[in-house]
């Protein structure tokens, strides 16, 4: 009689060979892209110890555990526990407000010892599933007055509290999640312009009540640098001399000057675009840029192909997380939006943050794997 660990590695290697592999390259170069950037900025501190490689590496290990348990489950199973997730998230996004350290003026990180973690990251998990759950069930009825409404009170009550941390930036991926489910779903034209209208006054309300002094800062920073030249403008203003200097092939890695010499701020996780594209050049950002594009591809190849609703949301939901994301990070790095904190999916440093794409894209991969089979 088999043994459940032989159970399971039979049926890993059933669904290995279901897995898209084009898929699994692109994000395995990305993640040794993001490792490598990381590993060259630690290069210029005083005492090289590399402790933000070490802990990178710690996080992918822990984020391959998560994919080998993933990939052979069945990933539908997820609608049975979209509740529970989703209340869990929130209570933590709660209690980070009450017991969180505050970390570049945001109170959104438990730390516990050496261990530390940002709860809006697994929401945004939660909040996929929550929503594909949510979109899956009403079917092909026509969306309604009714489902924007319910669909946004999923979205906004997370939002509520990210916003309190403040953390402006995530509270926007979140909404972005569910402005593609939206989309997605064929809603009428003039629930797009409450929409808007809903994102300007959440917009007002925030810069009156929730905003810190450093968010409304990076804000009038974007829409003219010379407001604040040595602080938040400097940032922008050398991300995009790094960029610029990078030209075809890049400094090398260890040679960048703005990074190795410390112009560039924050240049492992907001601005580690900025570090591939002075290091690598033209020829880096374009394997990075490529990366990227086909892990888009792929994934919305996978949501056409889906056999049912549930499924199709579920890798909706996913490439959002990604794009937006993505999106966001090297606009932020050529100047074209401000500053948010969004980091560069699978390649800027954060252990949470890399777990939790990992568990995505494992997601992705057992959807794979099953649809294959």
């Amino acid at each position: 009689m088999a043994t459940p660990i032989q159970n399971y590695l039979s049926r890993l290697s059933r669904y290995a060979h279901g897995m898209d592999w084009a898929l699994l390259l692109a994000v395995f170069g990305l993640v040794l892209l993001g490792l490598a950037a990381i590993y060259s900025v630690e290069l210029s501190q005083d005492a090289a110890e590399f402790v933000h490689v070490k802990k990178q590496i710690a996080a992918l290990l822990l984020g391959v555990g998560v994919f080998l348990f993933v990939v052979p489950s069945n990933y539908r199973l997820l609608q049975n526990y979209a509740l529970v997730l989703y209340l869990v998230c929130l209570a933590l996004l709660i209690g980070v407000l009450i017991f969180g350290e505050t970390v570049r003026g945001a109170t959104g990180w438990y730390v516990v010892g050496p261990l530390s973690f940002q709860p809006v990251e697994f929401m945004k998990i939660a909040l996929i599933i929550g929503l594909a759950t949510y979109f899956a069930r009403r079917g092909k009825r026509v969306f309604n007055l009714r489902g924007f409404l319910e669909s946004g009170v999923i979205t906004f009550l997370p939002v509520v509290f990210v916003l309190l941390q403040p953390d402006f930036g995530s509270a926007s991926i979140l909404v972005g999640i569910w402005a593609f489910f939206l989309l997605y779903s064929g809603i009428p034209w003039r629930y797009v312009v409450s929409l808007m209208g809903v994102g300007v006054g959440f917009f007002l309300l925030g810069w009156n009540f929730f905003f810190a002094d450093y968010q409304r800062s990076r804000i009038l920073t974007f829409l003219d640098p010379s407001v604040d030249p040595l602080g938040q403008g400097y940032n922008v203003t050398q991300a995009i001399i790094a960029v610029g200097s990078g030209r075809w092939l890049g400094s090398g890695l260890g040679f960048g000057t703005q990074s190795q010499l410390k112009f560039l701020p924050e240049s492992q996780t907001d601005f580690i675009f900025a570090v591939v594209a002075e290091e690598l050049g033209f020829v880096g950002v374009a394997l990075l840029l490529g990366a990227f594009v086909l892990v888009f591809c792929r994934l919305f190849l996978h949501a056409t192909r889906a056999t049912d609703d549930f499924t199709c949301y579920l890798l909706l939901g996913i490439v959002a997380v990604f794009f937006l994301q993505f999106f966001v990070n090297v606009g932020m790095n050529l100047g074209l939006f401000p500053v948010t904190g969004i980091g560069l999916p699978f390649v800027s440093y954060g252990g949470s943050s890399l777990v939790v794409m990992l568990t995505l894209f494992a997601i992705a991969q057992s959807v794979a794997a099953r649809n294959r089979g």
